[in-house]
């Protein structure tokens, strides 16, 4: 069973201005593919109907079989502690520290202070980032606070891992790490959905690619068809 299903979803918007025309696609779980396309193709409109920041005007989003349509109220927090979501510009609160800015959704979600304790060290380290716990943002480098925001997105063990452009703003070498990191999250069980105008860096990665032009799906290429 997937992890993740669009039947048929369209997202219209006043205008009319339709940012999602038509959309089919599923997603296994621990699969990693990225979303491509020119800005305002519908990119991060279809992040946002997995993570119920906007609901579908016409069809079906399913997440582990459910109808995100029916998820409403205090449904919609539970659902969300399952979609972890990586910003471009980090979404970090500057005044608390590393630790602090990653224990976050484990304190909104009622975890004991001595487990989060616990998984916030070893979320750090995954990240390289276990001797920055005590450290504030804005002390650290571009990459590092990318790297603080995946593993704020990563600590509560989502069954999704939705990335906006999370390597926007880095340099080559960077983006390439931080492609690497949600590579390995993949790999341990989470499916990565990547939203990305970077095809340099796209078809370096060989994972499977759905492109969107105009709201549109217009491709769905395997690993495989991508040339080395």
């Amino acid at each position: 069973m997937p992890v993740l299903r669009f039947d048929a979803v369209s997202k219209t918007y006043a205008g009319p201005h339709n940012a999602l025309n038509d959309i089919s696609f599923a997603v296994d779980a621990g699969e990693m593919l990225f979303v491509t396309g020119h800005s305002g193709a519908g990119k991060s409109t279809l992040l946002k109907l997995i993570h119920l920041s906007e609901r579908a005007t016409r069809g079906t989003v399913l997440v582990n079989d459910r109808n995100l349509a029916k998820v409403r109220g205090r449904q919609v927090a539970f659902h969300r502690r399952q979609v972890g979501v990586v910003h471009q510009d980090h979404h970090l609160l500057m005044d608390r520290s590393v630790f602090d800015n990653v224990a976050l959704p484990l304190l909104i979600e009622g975890v004991p202070s001595k487990e989060i304790g616990k998984r916030v060290r070893a979320t750090l380290e995954k990240v390289s980032l276990a001797s920055k716990e005590k450290t504030r943002p804005s002390e650290l480098s571009s990459g590092e606070q990318q790297r603080v925001g995946i593993a704020r997105a990563l600590i509560a063990q989502p069954l999704l891992l939705l990335a906006d452009e999370p390597t926007g703003n880095l340099d080559p070498s960077l983006a390439a790490e931080i492609m690497g990191l949600l590579a390995s999250l993949s790999a341990q069980g989470s499916s990565v959905i990547i939203a990305s105008h970077d095809l340099a860096l796209v078809k370096r990665m060989r994972k499977r690619v759905l492109v969107l032009s105009q709201g549109k799906l217009m491709d769905d290429i395997a690993p495989e068809e991508l040339a080395p």
